[in-house]
């Protein structure tokens, strides 16, 4: 089935980002890909979105709907016939919407678990948990704006940190088959991030010592988009061949 380009808004998007130590995180990545590396670190984290107005581009804002969604993500590298590309590789991304979950895969690309959400956003703050419905995976951040970007090991600022982020918005999907990885390309002219500050971050994901041995995984920074209009590309799908940890 020939999957559809679709648009959105991204109303808001939290990007909680952890310094990882490059063994451990080429566990968890399918050939072809590997850990793309920043300042000797390799990065990961989550992002935390809420889109509105999802449709496919030819129709109208009137047909869009608006979902919360989390992807869990590692920055990634891999040899395209053009040479070194990068992107990130998504091994579970969740939802608060059924329409993901059946379309995902089907309509566009990128299956989808359905989680619960809770949200509370101030001016502030803004506090992002979710529940997977099948499986442990759970979140709880806790973000809040801030002047610049402070602490990061990743970046010397929010303007390399920005430029990073930019430069691989194209993302690769574990499946359910295992034998492909479903792609998709953000796309947008309005590309505009925030620095945000971390109050707190729990996540079955990276605070899991079978993934991520102690002391592997740090918390590094944040950032914060919003309001930016998006449109969402297909791309081809990518062989790929699993790794142990990633079957078991």
């Amino acid at each position: 089935m020939r999957q559809a380009r679709l648009s959105s808004v991204v109303e808001r998007r939290l990007l909680v980002n952890y310094r990882v130590a490059p063994d451990a995180a080429a566990r968890l990545l399918p050939r072809p890909l590997r850990p793309q590396l920043v300042n000797g670190h390799a990065v990961a984290g989550i992002c935390l979105l809420r889109l509105g107005d999802v449709r496919p581009a030819w129709a109208p804002k009137s047909f869009g709907l608006r979902s919360e969604n989390a992807a869990h993500r590692i920055a990634v590298e891999w040899d395209g016939p053009d040479g070194v590309q990068t992107g990130v590789y998504i091994p579970r991304r969740d939802t608060s919407s059924p329409l993901n979950v059946w379309a995902g895969g089907r309509i566009f690309p990128g299956e989808h678990g359905r989680a619960d959400f809770e949200v509370h956003e101030t001016p502030r703050q803004v506090r992002v948990a979710l529940a997977a419905r099948e499986g442990d995976t759970r979140v709880d951040v806790t973000v809040e704006p801030s002047d610049e970007l402070r602490g990061s090991e990743l970046f010397a600022d929010l303007a390399e940190a920005s430029r990073f982020f930019r430069e691989g918005t194209k993302g690769f999907s574990a499946t359910s088959t295992g034998r492909h990885l479903d792609g998709m390309e953000l796309r947008t002219d309005a590309w505009h991030v925030e620095a945000g500050r971390v109050r707190s971050a729990a996540s079955s994901f990276f605070d899991d010592t079978d993934r991520f041995p102690p002391g592997s995984a740090t918390l590094d920074c944040a950032l914060v988009m919003r309001e930016v209009p998006v449109s969402w590309w297909p791309l081809p799908v990518m062989a790929s061949e699993q790794s142990a940890q990633l079957t078991r």
